[in-house]
C-alpha cells in the first residue's frame, strides 16, 4: 500500500518546484525587458543629442537669412545672385578650390 501522505508531499514538491521556476523565468524576463528599455534609452538620448544640434544649425541659418532679409533690397538681390546663380559682381575675382576637399 502506497502511504497518501507521501503523493501529497510529492505534489507540493513538484509545486513548489513550478513556482520557484515560474518565479525565476518572470524575473529574468522582468530583466531582460529593464535592459531592452535602458539600451532604447540610450539610442533616444543620442538621437535627442544629434536632433538638438541640428536645431542649433538650422538657428544660425535662420537668424543669417533674417539678417540678410532684414537688409535692403539690393542686398538681398546681391546675396540670392551670389549664393543661388554664382554670380560675380564687377572686376571681382572668384577662386575655385579644385582639390575635392
Amino acid at each position: 500500500m502506497t502511504n497518501p501522505g507521501r503523493k501529497r508531499r510529492k505534489r507540493k514538491t513538484v509545486l513548489g518546484v513550478f513556482f520557484r521556476l515560474f518565479f525565476v523565468l518572470l524575473l529574468l524576463s522582468m530583466l531582460a525587458a529593464y535592459i531592452s528599455n535602458q539600451v532604447a534609452i540610450s539610442s533616444k538620448r543620442a538621437e535627442l543629442q544629434t536632433l538638438q544640434e541640428q536645431i542649433s544649425q538650422q538657428q544660425t541659418k535662420n537668424e543669417e537669412m533674417q539678417r540678410i532679409l532684414s537688409g535692403d533690397s539690393d542686398e538681398v538681390t546681391e546675396w540670392v545672385a551670389r549664393d543661388s546663380y554664382n554670380y560675380a559682381a564687377a572686376n571681382e575675382r572668384i577662386f575655385v578650390d579644385v582639390t575635392g576637399n
